[in-house]
């Protein structure tokens, strides 16, 4: 049972006001990340906004380079 459902039955929630409380889910944005050597966009992925609002960065395996590098967070 997911967590919403436990949350609605323990504060009395109806059916109707669930349909709220699932909206309020936290908003993951789609990223692409690009490679700082080679600047092929190698990978996608979600990150959460509120919990870095900044650029990511990360090293990751480039298969052009075919080494592991700096990956950064394009538009």
């Amino acid at each position: 049972m997911p967590f919403f459902r436990y949350v609605a039955k323990a504060l009395g929630i109806k059916k109707k006001q669930k349909k709220l409380i699932m909206e309020v889910e936290v908003v993951r944005t789609k990223i692409t990340l690009a490679c700082t050597e080679c600047k092929n966009r190698n990978y996608n992925t979600t990150k959460d906004k509120k919990a870095h609002p900044d650029r990511m960065e990360t090293k990751k395996y480039c298969r052009f380079c075919r080494t592991h590098t700096m990956h950064k967070e394009t538009k």
